[in-house]
């Protein structure tokens, strides 16, 4: 299994297709570049598609010490120049995107667009933190038990998707997924939990940027994308109906399409 070595972490990675322009895959918490799949298999044939998993999480390095996203931000910084010596194309879905934001406002030489799904550049919520306290509490004795899990689903997708019987299979796989995090993910929920805003800095990215949305997302509301939109010059916004927190799984087609278009301009 490939990974890269970087200054202080070893990190996963998939790397599919030979295309000239480069596209960078960065996941949400509590995943990987698996959440991906769909948009590899759809652009792996045009494109060379790289997908990575974060420090302490997916199949990379639980590295020693608390991360937070300027640490996260200089990782993809570094497996760019490592990997591809030359600009990307950089998706960023919630985690990731807190990821992507900052690397394109730190970093502009690194990113030649930037793709923005289900994130925002607020601190989290206050309101959030009790809740996540409690479950991240949890999960450091227990490990993401099922009670957990099933209240984090209710988090990462839409109420719809979930509702759908035409979704059982793909909620029986995502549902193991999460629970085949180890006890050491809690590294990764507090870097979250707890990131600093980037309101400001947002406004100095350069980058062409999508920003895209699910109309059902609870976790990181539709309102924060537009606040991002209204941010970034130079950037577009788009709502997926009937997505939630996880729209690259949810909605895969219309994911590929968006993204598909976007990239034609390159």
């Amino acid at each position: 299994m490939p990974h890269i070595q970087l200054n202080s972490a070893k990190l996963f990675y998939i790397q599919e297709g030979q295309g000239e322009e480069v596209i960078v895959f960065s996941h949400g918490l509590l995943w990987s570049h698996k959440m991906f799949q769909s948009q590899i298999d759809f652009l792996k044939k045009d494109y060379t598609v790289i997908a990575y998993d974060h420090r302490g999480q997916g199949q990379s390095e639980v590295s020693s010490g608390p991360y937070d996203m300027d640490m996260l931000a200089l990782d993809a910084m570094e497996l760019i120049d490592k990997m591809v010596g030359k600009p990307v194309h950089f998706v960023g879905l919630s985690m990731g995107g807190f990821v992507g934001m900052r690397l394109a406002a730190r970093f502009p030489e690194k990113v030649k667009s930037l793709i923005l799904l289900e994130t925002s550049a607020s601190p989290e919520p206050v309101e959030n933190l009790p809740k996540y306290k409690l479950l991240t509490g949890i999960v450091k004795w227990f490990g993401i038990i099922p009670t957990v899990a099933g209240t984090v689903m209710k988090i990462m997708f839409a109420q719809s998707w979930l509702e759908n019987p035409k979704n059982a299979d793909s909620y029986k796989k995502w549902i193991k997924e999460l629970q085949s995090n180890k006890k050491t993910i809690t590294k990764s929920v507090e870097a979250v939990i707890y990131r600093k805003g980037i309101e400001e800095e947002i406004r100095q990215i350069k980058s062409p940027t999508m920003i895209v949305v699910g109309d059902e997302d609870i976790a990181t509301k539709p309102e924060k994308a537009k606040f991002i939109q209204m941010s970034i010059p130079n950037s577009v916004l788009h709502m997926v109906p009937g997505a939630g927190h996880s729209s690259c799984i949810e909605k895969p087609q219309e994911i590929n399409r968006l993204i598909g278009d976007w990239m034609k301009q390159f």
